[in-house]
């Protein structure tokens, strides 16, 4: 697993132990970032579900200005630390331990880019999306990027958020919303 393209391109990522943490597959991380290129933001990213922070990085190696990675388990937020300082951009990113819906209640920050690839078998995915879209951290015309397995439907409504795009790799689903309320910035 490496950064595909930006100030850390090619540099290599530490990958977990076990199979607690699925890292994105190299293929799907660089499909996904393609797919928005000319349109990703260089503001603010979390990247909610870390893991390795794989996605988070990828996204400051690309120009975000800084990156908030959260994760529930320690070793997952020591993996991201490593991963950050290997590619040079720990001054750029804040790990947080802490359960997500428990971050999304607390934080007051607003970000451009959000990334969201949780454990598959939970329905953390829909619960991330129907917080977020109940709290104010989201910039105007803000990228939220999904990933879960192939067959897996996104269910509930998302108030503001108009879904954009959706892509299939392998046994991978990637769908991406904009949110389109009243956000801060522009």
């Amino acid at each position: 697993m490496r950064v595909i393209t930006g100030s850390a391109k090619g540099i290599k990522l530490k990958t977990p132990e076990g199979m607690l943490t699925r890292p994105t597959a190299e293929r799907v991380k660089e499909a996904l970032f393609s797919a928005i290129q000319f349109d990703l933001p260089g503001g603010a990213v979390l990247d909610l579900f870390a893991g390795t922070g794989q996605l988070g990085i990828e996204a400051l190696s690309r120009g975000a200005s800084r990156a908030v990675f959260v994760d529930a388990r320690q070793e997952a937020c020591e993996l991201v630390k490593e991963n950050l300082r290997r590619t040079g951009l720990l001054a750029q990113g804040t790990v947080i331990r802490a359960d997500y819906l428990a971050f999304l209640e607390r934080c007051k920050e607003q970000f451009s880019l959000v990334l969201l690839d949780p454990p598959y078998a939970e329905i953390f995915l829909e619960n991330a999306l129907k917080k977020i879209s109940e709290i104010d951290i989201l910039r105007k015309d803000a990228i939220i990027v999904t990933e879960r397995p192939l067959g897996k439907e996104l269910s509930g409504d998302f108030p503001n958020f108009e879904r954009s795009r959706d892509y299939k790799y392998g046994k991978i689903a990637v769908t991406f919303f904009r949110f389109r309320g009243s956000g801060k910035g522009a």
